[in-house]
């Protein structure tokens, strides 16, 4: 009775998350469960996928993220949809990664999988901006340690009693969180994934709101400006290296976020030399970078 009493209190919980869900959030959890369980592994990727979306306070974290990103900073979207972006985004590199032959640093170190691998990516791209809910200055570190208790909650509900799984796992998460500023050096295949994943995350819907919201000049406006000139950002396998980013913007204002904030992270990033990059403004040629 106690057991199906815990069940109903889950359930609950879970339509009243759904229930404040946007239909953005509700889409990008379809597609990226899809991407996840679209490359065949054993089911605990996709399990992991599962407990990140139906989290009640990682919700509740990214939501506040949000609102202090746009409301009170006057930032772009740093909140449930921006992370799922970055989740999808990271998936579909680590596939193209893994049909071309190249191995993560967790199976080159020979400790864990692919699917292991993936689950660290997975769970540094939903937690990676937890630090904007105190603030954007060190929010990479912020988000660290707001993380930890919450790795080591879902963490433990895929590894059991597997200690030293759990432990690289974690370890190889917290790399992808600190480094997704293209701050601090960073050394795993994980956590250039993460760099890159969020770097791409840079289409028009991001600004929509801080652009309406925000009439008087302030700072992080050209962010807004040209995030808003983004039409739309494509991964698909290159011809020549095992990624292709192809970047389409309405105007050049949008060569901002190509050339001062995803340049900049592919710079720092150790999957650079897999990536070929493109931009073009409608109309134009495209222009290569990478």
């Amino acid at each position: 009775m106690r057991k199906n009493y815990g069940l109903w209190i889950s359930t609950l919980t879970l339509r009243i998350l759904h229930s404040m869900k946007s239909p953005k959030e509700l889409s990008m959890d379809r597609k990226l469960l899809s991407a996840v369980t679209g490359l065949g592994l054993s089911g605990n990727a996709q399990k992991i996928t599962e407990l990140l979306l139906d989290d009640p306070e990682i919700h509740a974290m990214q939501e506040y993220a949000n609102t202090v990103s746009i409301k009170r900073l006057g930032y772009n979207d740093h909140g449930p949809v921006h992370m799922r972006k970055v989740a999808l985004n990271a998936v579909t590199m680590m596939g193209l990664l893994r049909g071309a032959g190249i191995r993560t640093s967790m199976e080159t170190e020979e400790e864990g999988d692919f699917e292991d691998a993936l689950i660290a990516v997975l769970l540094a791209s939903f937690l990676h901006d937890l630090g904007m809910t105190i603030g954007r200055q060190e929010h990479e570190l912020h988000s660290a340690y707001l993380s930890y208790p919450i790795l080591d909650r879902l963490l433990i509900e895929v590894y059991k009693q597997d200690i030293p799984k759990r432990v690289v796992v974690r370890s190889l998460a917290i790399e992808g969180i600190i480094g997704h500023m293209a701050g601090r050096k960073i050394h795993s295949v994980e956590a250039g994934v993460i760099l890159v994943a969020d770097g791409c995350d840079m289409e028009k819907g991001r600004a929509r709101i801080p652009m309406a919201l925000n009439a008087e000049p302030r700072v992080g406006d050209i962010h807004k400006h040209s995030a808003n000139s983004i039409e739309a950002v494509h991964l698909s396998a290159g011809a020549e290296k095992p990624i292709r980013i192809d970047v389409e913007m309405s105007g050049v204002v949008g060569l901002f976020q190509v050339e001062e904030t995803l340049l900049g992270k592919l710079a720092y990033s150790t999957i650079k030399p897999y990536i070929e990059l493109y931009a073009n403004v409608l109309g134009e040629e495209p222009r290569r970078y990478l």
